[in-house]
């Protein structure tokens, strides 16, 4: 096939989902309203941690910036889809594939390592609890944001600029509702090897560091849970845990969900389906998930609940 070097390509075509028109009214009221619950849910995270002074704490600080996180993740994908479905665009320039990759790494890597620096929290309130305020300060805390928001943006940075040194073929199409690098290294006509070299050093490096980091912190946390004598408070410091444990095993059960799937089967819409767990559905149910399980965030939505309508 006669390669096009970037600097001549238009743009791509993401075909989404499904290619059944009578199925794409229903895609897109199952994507609008998960976005807009997604919005919703984590803007009232972030407002009920911002008023109520009970919950200025280090989890709450790290809990409200995953949840800003999760919006600007769903935001870089979810209504480019809405608006090529409404308009019958399949269509995105190759600036604009460009940037959807740099930003969901970044923020895709954000998020684990908002996970790590959330697990390193629990280890420290759990195994150094008279110490906690001291290490957890607000510097501290501050400091593991930027950093994390630093190496997630040279990760990201990295493969985008990976990019632009790869000629593509005449075949332009993307069988996925937005654009995935996996995805885009696929259509290319240039010699892959340095690309895959540095994509899984960069998962080592930027991934991997992270999920070490969450097995370290919960290995310590079980050990000093299981020696602790009361059955009660064995039971109140796991729960501390449960909603941050539930995200982890979300988060990164569908990571590896996708990594099997895209290796078991050449239907890359079916590894496309598999990546809307962790890209779309993730962000809308971690504002549930951490308010359901937890009685101080319960009562903080309430108090906020109860201020929004009063002022309606």
């Amino acid at each position: 096939m006669e390669a096009r070097n970037q600097t001549a390509i238009s743009g791509f075509l993401l075909l989404g989902l499904t290619d059944d028109p009578h199925l794409q009214p229903l895609v897109f009221s199952l994507f609008l309203s998960m976005y807009l619950v997604t919005i919703l849910g984590n803007l009232l995270i972030i407002l009920a941690v911002s008023c109520d002074s009970h919950l200025r704490t280090p989890v709450y600080f790290f809990l409200s910036s995953l949840s800003l996180n999760d919006i600007c993740l769903s935001t870089t994908t979810v209504p480019h889809m809405l608006v090529n479905m409404q308009t019958r665009d399949q269509s995105i320039s190759y600036t604009g594939c460009l940037a959807q990759i740099g930003l969901v790494l970044v923020f895709g890597g954000l998020e684990n390592c908002l996970l790590a620096a959330m697990a390193y929290d629990r280890y420290v309130a759990i195994c150094h609890p008279l110490s906690y305020t001291v290490i957890m300060n607000t510097h501290v805390c501050v400091l593991l944001i930027l950093f994390s928001l630093a190496i997630s943006s040279v990760d990201g940075l990295l493969h985008s600029l990976m990019m632009l040194r790869l000629s593509f073929c005449a075949e332009l199409r993307i069988l996925h509702f937005f654009c995935e690098l996996a995805q885009i290294i696929r259509l290319t006509c240039s010699d892959t090897f340095i690309d895959n070299i540095v994509i899984y050093v960069a998962a080592c490096i930027f991934v991997g560091v992270p999920v070490f980091g969450i097995m370290f912190s919960y290995t310590h946390i079980m050990l000093s849970i299981l020696r602790m004598p009361s059955t009660e408070r064995k039971y109140k410091a796991f729960s501390t845990c449960g909603s941050h444990l539930s995200v982890v095993s979300l988060f990164y059960g569908t990571a590896v969900g996708v990594y099997i799937s895209s290796a078991v089967t050449d239907s890359p819409r079916k590894t496309a389906v598999a990546s809307l767990m962790y890209s779309v559905v993730l962000q809308m149910l971690n504002p549930f998930i951490y308010s359901l399980r937890n009685g101080d965030m319960k009562k903080a939505l309430w108090k906020l609940t109860g201020r929004i309508t009063s002022l309606l």
